[in-house]
């Protein structure tokens, strides 16, 4: 992920906890900023000292940032979204925290419909005709 697709200031990560809406679930919290003026979504990430020693923490991240990183085309371009990651995604492999961070931002309604979904559907009807 590129530096420019960061929240990296204190200010930036303040602004979005303060007018940013949450939405959470056992492993993660997702805040998240509208920002009209911005063409490309960027993240934070908050992974405490709490869920592990630095390896398990940038591999939380890792995790996190591919996730992000796949689900690009889906997720709403014009926000900055913080993601904060609880206790249990320490124990978490790169599915799991995938599944458990579209299950979070499907809540949040920060993924859009895709077309891809919408052929998928279209197909399961043609195959059944």
């Amino acid at each position: 992920m590129k530096k420019s697709r960061r929240v990296k200031s204190e200010h930036d990560f303040q602004k979005v906890f303060r007018r940013g809406k949450s939405f959470a679930n056992r492993q993660f919290v997702i805040y998240g900023l509208a920002k009209e003026e911005q063409e490309q979504f960027r993240i934070g990430l908050s992974v405490s000292k709490k869920l592990g020693n630095a390896v398990t923490r940038n591999q939380i991240k890792r995790y996190i940032r591919q996730s992000f990183h796949e689900l690009d085309l889906e997720l709403r371009q014009d926000m900055d979204y913080v993601i904060i990651a609880r206790k249990p995604a320490a124990t978490m492999n790169f599915e799991e925290v995938k599944k458990s961070l579209e299950h979070v931002l499907k809540i949040s309604k920060f993924l859009k419909r895709t077309t891809r979904v919408k052929q998928n559907k279209h197909d399961k009807i043609e195959k059944m005709n």
